[in-house]
């Protein structure tokens, strides 16, 4: 079916829309099904394999293998407040799947994917742990010098809000545009629309 007597489909797609970029759902959903599983898969290691209390040197002294079960956030911060945490994780992970559905720029897709994987890594704990559905510890097992033991859920999270001030920084929005512009856009045409 022709766009208009005459003219090609091809041609009836040469106004702005051509230029939208696809929506990055399936790199952000591979991102964070990906480091999800090795999330869980590395957490059910540690529990089968470390004992609490018998640290294991990894990397000499620098990276040591040591699992403990946190009920808080990090540093052991708000360890009566289990429940505040698995909600703050429902939430936050409702609200960057929703952001989620806008991304069309690849390094958002991969940042978000990665932070997704991080929180619902921990949520998971909370939710099917002991001591209880909803009060759950998350499994910690990694642990370098003067520095919180930590899993890889927290470590795709503080990737995540690295890669996201980057993004930031360089003014690129969830669909790819720099600075309120599109890709490839001069930077004097986004000016004179502005005049």
């Amino acid at each position: 079916m022709q766009a208009a007597r005459g003219a090609s489909l091809s041609d009836a797609h040469t106004g702005p829309e051509s230029h939208v970029r696809p929506v990055r759902w399936a790199e952000f959903a591979a991102v964070a099904v990906f480091l999800l599983v090795i999330d869980q898969i590395t957490k059910l290691w540690a529990v089968a394999a470390l004992v609490p209390g018998q640290p294991q040197e990894l990397i000499g002294s620098v990276l040591q293998l040591n699992i403990i079960r946190n009920p808080g956030a990090a540093f052991s911060t708000g360890t009566g407040f289990t429940w505040f945490f698995t909600t703050l994780s429902i939430v936050a992970t409702i609200g960057v799947i929703w952001f989620a559905r806008r991304v069309r720029h690849r390094g958002w897709a991969f940042a978000l994917g990665i932070l997704v994987a991080g929180i619902s890594g921990n949520l998971i704990d909370r939710l099917l742990r002991e001591p209880g559905f909803y009060v759950g510890h998350v499994v910690d097992f990694l642990q370098l010098p003067n520095w919180p033991i930590f899993n890889v859920a927290d470590m795709c999270i503080n990737v995540a809000a690295v890669l996201i001030v980057i993004l930031s920084f360089r003014g690129i929005g969830l669909d790819g545009s720099v600075d309120g512009r599109s890709k490839g856009e001069p930077a004097d045409s986004a000016e004179g629309e502005a005049k």
